[in-house]
């Protein structure tokens, strides 16, 4: 029960990666508040976690939820200790065929919307005596790739404030880290996957699958360890890390 007594908000929490590092970490004995747009998928996800869970509804991209996203959260649970910043989009798109309106959305949603909830979130982690915000970027936060000009800009957004908010806040004992995923199936890439022809599908997942070393894609239960490490006092002496989690790829 590494987490028992903290209290874990994690955005984008209905699904994917999100909804696995909430049941990971109730298992470790966190409450967990669940964030993000959908309250159907939230609430299933509550559901399936039990007592230790609660789902509260949240755009996290307007101020109004984020503050009272934490105010439930603090009346609720008495504190914060960790927070996941989960919520993200891919708009496919290069610098030439991407609009600005794409472009805007992508890092309203991946970039500022972090940003808000982890300043709003600072000063209870404060009063909790220190705490953990693990940051979900990707690969493409590290590394370039072709269609994915807004993306990965945003992703190395958030890898930079990363570090930049580790330097600013370890005097304070909040650490802050960076999980960069590479592919992983998730209700979005196979939602992306089944709009494909089969074939082109196929093609796609065969050359995924060659870029990386360990031969495979990633699945959600893969990030969930790192992410328990790293809200932890297993990892109290790790923050600004940016941490891959994609297999090898880029290592090659």
């Amino acid at each position: 029960m590494r987490l028992a007594n903290k209290t874990a908000l994690i955005t984008g929490a209905g699904s994917g990666i999100g909804r696995a590092i909430a049941l990971g970490f109730a298992r470790e004995g966190a409450n967990v508040v669940l964030a993000g747009r959908r309250a159907d998928r939230l609430e299933e996800v509550a559901r399936e976690i039990g007592e230790r869970a609660f789902a509260v509804p949240t755009d996290v991209t307007r101020e109004e939820d984020i503050h009272s996203l934490l105010a439930r959260t603090v009346e609720r649970c008495g504190g914060l200790h960790i927070l996941v910043n989960n919520a993200g989009m891919l708009i496919l798109g290069t610098a030439e065929s991407l609009t600005p309106d794409q472009w805007d959305r992508t890092f309203t949603l991946n970039v500022r919307s972090l940003w808000l909830l982890s300043r709003a979130a600072l000063p209870h982690l404060r009063r909790a005596g220190g705490g953990s915000i693990i940051n979900i970027s990707s690969v493409y936060g590290i590394v370039g790739g072709k269609n994915r000009a807004a993306y990965g800009a945003s992703k190395g957004a958030v890898t930079q404030l990363t570090r930049c908010m580790a330097a600013d806040h370890g005097g304070e004992n909040i650490r802050v880290n960076c999980l960069c995923p590479s592919f992983v199936y998730t209700d979005l890439t196979e939602g992306y996957l089944a709009k494909m022809r089969a074939q082109d599908a196929s093609e796609a997942v065969r050359k995924k699958t060659e870029e990386i070393p360990l031969g495979r894609l990633g699945r959600v239960d893969d990030i969930v360890g790192a992410a328990l490490f790293l809200a932890s006092d297993e990892s109290s002496w790790v923050t600004g890390a940016v941490l891959p989690l994609d297999g090898g790829f880029t290592a090659v």
